[in-house]
């Protein structure tokens, strides 16, 4: 079966099944069974972890119909939570972005895989990190960590005690040149706070930093540390949000993307819920995805 998709599409699930390796596997297969929307399914779910990109919104724009839905869902007493591998800027400015949007989080309820990583960051020995990052946020919450920003200067490559990847806006391909002549040269821990290959903007989509990710694995050998979806460390967090007396059976993954959300919330051991008409499969063959990836989710949806 082939995939019948925008060129953009192609290439990254291409770039997706090139790294399944690194991946979790699957426990099992959803069965893929077709749903009007998030509101037809609120019977069959009491939580709802959402993905941000692709489910909430497309860009700078929300997607048609989300915040009537996430706000209903709200009111009906569902516990919703929001996952997002956004991990280039500040907690802060993430709810800015849904609040200007037009949805209403508390705080405690938008997870991103910036704030799972810098937990973990926490624990690791006083390093130096050279910092795969946006310049224009600063240093805003890595205050206590000794941060490089990684430029066109090979000398923080060099010097640094391992790097941290978080946002790829300012990343180049010399830049890239760079970090992974520097691996070679001396083997260090990559650590990544968003996994994702590509994320979906007005007219296709952008490279992020799990794509340069496992090019550095590939050139170095060096097997980088993912905190985002579908990695564990991820779901960890935000299934610790949800009410121990919610089952896992009725908490349910949000997302646009097989490899990330559907892949994550099925090795986590909850239902998954799988997008089709924003982000990843617009203008694409998602039937033909789910087969050629062999990760099928419990339910199809084509809009939030």
């Amino acid at each position: 079966m082939e995939l019948r998709a925008p060129e953009a599409t192609l290439k990254a699930f291409k770039a997706y099944e090139a790294v399944r390796h690194r991946l979790p596997t699957p426990p099992r297969q959803g069965s893929a069974e077709r749903a009007a929307g998030l509101l037809a399914l609120a019977d069959r779910f009491d939580a709802f972890v959402l993905d941000g990109f692709g489910v909430l919104n497309v860009g700078e724009g929300a997607i048609p119909g989300a915040v009537d839905a996430v706000t209903e869902l709200q009111r009906m007493g569902k516990t919703v939570i929001v996952l997002t591998n956004a991990a280039g800027y500040p907690k802060r400015l993430l709810m800015q972005r849904y609040s200007r949007l037009g949805f209403s989080f508390d705080p405690a309820n938008a997870v991103s895989s910036r704030e799972v990583m810098l937990h973990a960051l926490a624990q690791y020995p006083k390093h130096k990190w050279g910092a795969m990052a946006a310049t224009k946020f600063g240093t805003e919450e890595l205050e206590d960590h000794d941060i490089a920003f990684l430029g066109d200067d090979p000398g923080p490559y060099a010097e640094v005690d391992a790097f941290i990847l978080f946002g790829s806006s300012e990343w180049t391909p010399e830049r890239q040149r760079l970090i992974e002549q520097a691996l070679q040269a001396r083997p260090r821990p990559i650590l990544v706070g968003n996994p994702d290959i590509v994320a979906p903007v007005e007219g296709g989509m952008s490279w992020e930093p799990g794509h340069y990710a496992h090019n550095m694995a590939d050139a170095s050998g060096v097997e980088p540390e993912f905190f985002g979806k579908p990695f564990k460390a991820a779901f960890e967090a935000v299934l610790a949000r949800i009410p121990e007396i919610v089952d896992r059976d009725r908490i349910a993954m949000v997302g646009d993307t097989l490899q990330t959300d559907v892949l994550g919330g099925l090795a986590a051991g909850i239902g998954t819920i799988l997008v089709t008409d924003h982000g990843f499969f617009a203008n694409a063959d998602f039937e033909a995805g789910i087969d050629l990836a062999k990760i099928s989710p419990d339910y199809i949806i084509p809009t939030p």
